[in-house]
């Protein structure tokens, strides 16, 4: 009775090691697969204006991207639209701010069009990148055109918005918020057409 006592505890201690061996196996799979993500997606940045930005708004979404130059097409594009969006809701509270003048009223009312184009743009691209299956050759560059002219419209639209503010008379408050919220969002949606435009470019070579 002892014997087989002994034996069943051996058995579970073998048990209990195997699970942990492979235990130990598939979070170091997982961390090793996290890595190289984030690898990828540095070295892609690395081609974007502002690679740090990048990385930054990219690399929470490693585990999705993986190694996919679709993928971080997609995300890039993702994260720009709801970027975009929320600075578009920051500028349309700006209307209500007391003391605001005329001008700047103006100014602000035109930025929330220019944001509201920007939203419209970038949702559109990325649909269209969504949509597009395994399209290749003639009509993967149809829908990558669209797309690439699209995201550099709401490039566009977001300089748009700030140029509304130039000039000594507009300096104030108002204008450094919008200055700030707004140049971050273009320099994120400018990432966002370099990573289509590279991937784009390496499904065409």
């Amino acid at each position: 009775m002892a014997r087989l006592g002994d034996i069943f505890l051996s058995f579970l201690v073998l048990f209990f090691n195997v699970c942990s061996i492979g235990t130990a196996y598939f979070a170091g799979a997982a961390v090793a697969r996290h890595s190289s993500s984030t690898d990828f997606i540095k070295a892609s940045c690395r081609t974007t204006q502002y690679p740090a930005l990048c990385v930054q708004s990219l690399a929470a979404y490693a585990s999705a991207i993986r190694q996919s130059e679709r993928q971080l097409a997609q995300t890039a594009l993702t994260v720009s639209l709801a970027r975009v969006r929320s600075a578009a809701s920051f500028v349309t509270k700006l209307t209500r701010v007391r003391g605001i003048k005329p001008r700047e009223y103006r100014a602000v009312k035109d930025c929330i069009e220019n944001m509201g184009d920007s939203v419209d743009r970038l949702g559109q691209s990325v649909r269209e990148l969504g949509h597009m299956g395994r399209a290749f050759g003639q009509d993967f560059m149809w829908h990558m055109s669209n797309v690439e002219t699209w995201v550099s419209a709401a490039l566009t639209d977001e300089g748009t918005c700030l140029d509304g503010f130039s000039g000594r008379f507009m300096d104030g408050n108002i204008k450094n918020a919008i200055r700030r919220r707004v140049n971050n969002v273009a320099h994120v949606t400018s990432n966002a057409l370099a990573l289509v435009n590279r991937f784009a470019a390496k499904h065409k070579n």
